[in-house]
């Protein structure tokens, strides 16, 4: 099968369907327990943090000297901060009337809040906006923004990757850490009056950048060795503010405790004992 095909029906299958997937426990499950929500959180980062320092960034290493790997992953994870900072500066105003009182304009954030939130009933802020389901408009679109470097990440893998099944276990990693962003993007309609089909597809729909993001992933790692050193680097430089700027501090926020860390290591000895298989 054609390479830009398969990376296309995997990144579907993963960022549109683990999205979808997160939109349908949203809507079947009321309140998931903040305790199990954590959990999840913790573990996919573990597997992250896996493929980012035994896969991607091993394989940019063999590709270029250690300088420039630094240099771009330094980049990609300031890149992926300043869009997160561009999101929550355009998302703040909704927010503010978004009926969360500790919510700080993060995607989860409004996830696991929902009990709190209750239903709008089409009530209008000020502004004249709806809260709720435009709360949940936003966070669609900020998902969808985040979406290109994640993308990026799995097509950069896949042209690193000597048989494909890095670019498959980095794209099974990315679809595990979408279905709590499918949860957090379908609560808030869900609860602002939205239909569960409609807030479902708004969820899957904010996965489209990942397969576009892959695809110029790909294209730009199989050019030369240089490009696919920089896609690598960079893909994981996005990938570890991912795991230190998101997945982390909310699972911390959502439960404490000093046992959690172990959720984390689980997550991190499956990566690499995935990763070390498909090497040998």
């Amino acid at each position: 099968m054609n390479t830009y095909l398969t990376i296309f029906l995997i990144t579907a299958a993963t960022g549109v369907g683990g999205l979808a997937l997160g939109g349908g426990l949203a809507a079947a499950v009321h309140s998931p327990s903040d305790k199990t929500v954590s959990l999840l959180l913790r573990f996919t980062a573990g597997v992250m943090l896996s493929v980012v320092c035994f896969d991607l960034v091993a394989d940019a290493a063999a590709e270029s000297d250690a300088l420039p790997v630094l240099c771009w992953i330094l980049i990609g994870y300031l890149c992926t901060y300043l869009l997160n900072c561009w999101i929550d500066k355009q998302a703040h105003h909704t927010h503010a009337h978004g009926g969360h009182a500790h919510g700080h304009g993060h995607p989860h954030e409004h996830s696991h809040g929902r009990s709190h939130m209750g239903h709008d009933n089409g009530e209008l802020c000020a502004c004249g906006h709806h809260t709720l389901h435009t709360a949940g408009l936003v966070l669609a679109a900020a998902v969808a923004l985040h979406n290109m470097p994640v993308g990026m990440a799995i097509g950069a893998t896949f042209a690193g990757a000597a048989h494909g099944n890095g670019g498959i276990l980095a794209a099974l990693i990315i679809g595990l850490h979408n279905i709590p962003e499918g949860m957090s993007i379908a609560a808030p309609l869900l609860a602002g009056g939205g239909k569960p089909a409609g807030a479902v597809g708004i969820a899957a729909l904010s996965g489209l950048p990942t397969i576009l993001g892959a695809l110029l992933g790909y294209g730009a790692g199989t050019m030369n060795p240089l490009l696919l050193a920089i896609s690598l680097s960079f893909a994981a430089g996005a990938m570890l503010y991912v795991i230190f700027g998101e997945l982390l501090p909310e699972s911390e926020q959502l439960w404490q405790n000093r046992l959690s860390g172990l959720s984390t290591m689980l997550g991190m000895l499956l990566g690499m004992a995935l990763i070390f298989t498909h090497i040998h």
